[in-house]
């Protein structure tokens, strides 16, 4: 009896130490994941309060953290009289850049362009920036091998601006 009871309790004691650890690594990982989300959520928090200042913005649809060779926060939304705008936002603050959604093209619209253009590749992304003065969507892709690619398409009409393989 004794040695039954003896096992008993060194099997409690482990039990109760692998929840122990279980525990441990799930509040740390979901600790990591909400630290690591601050500067997404800080970013789109501030770029909504510009979108609202310069355009109105009431009713956001999207926010794109674009992030080639500058970085640029974008929001696309509806203002106070309905009308569907896009507002870039340098990093820096200035030079905000209000679009009319109507003379370009959505996300939607990109993807599906940009699957019909490529059958080959997997859609993973897309955002909205600027790239050498040109509003452009940056379009994350993958082939068959699962190498990432980069496809520049213009905000405009979806043409290629530029392609970025083999990263």
């Amino acid at each position: 009896m004794d040695t039954n009871s003896t096992k008993q309790q060194k099997l409690n004691h482990w039990l109760v130490g692998i929840i122990i650890f279980l525990l441990i690594v799930i509040v740390s990982v979901s600790m990591l994941f909400i630290r690591s989300n601050r500067p997404m959520q800080q970013a789109k928090k501030e770029a909504v309060k510009m979108a609202e200042k310069y355009a109105d913005i009431e009713d956001v649809d999207h926010f794109y953290w674009f992030n080639l060779e500058k970085t640029y926060f974008t929001v696309t939304g509806k203002n106070k009289s309905g009308e569907s705008l896009v507002v870039i936002i340098p990093k820096s603050g200035d030079k905000v850049k209000v679009l009319d959604q109507k003379a370009g093209m959505t996300e939607q619209q990109i993807e599906n362009k940009f699957i019909e253009d490529y059958p080959d590749l997997t859609f993973e992304k897309a955002n909205l920036g600027i790239y050498h003065d040109q509003t452009a969507w940056e379009v994350t892709a993958k082939d068959e091998a699962g190498a990432i690619q980069y496809y520049l398409l213009a905000f405009s009409d979806g043409k290629m601006i530029k392609v970025i393989k083999g990263i």
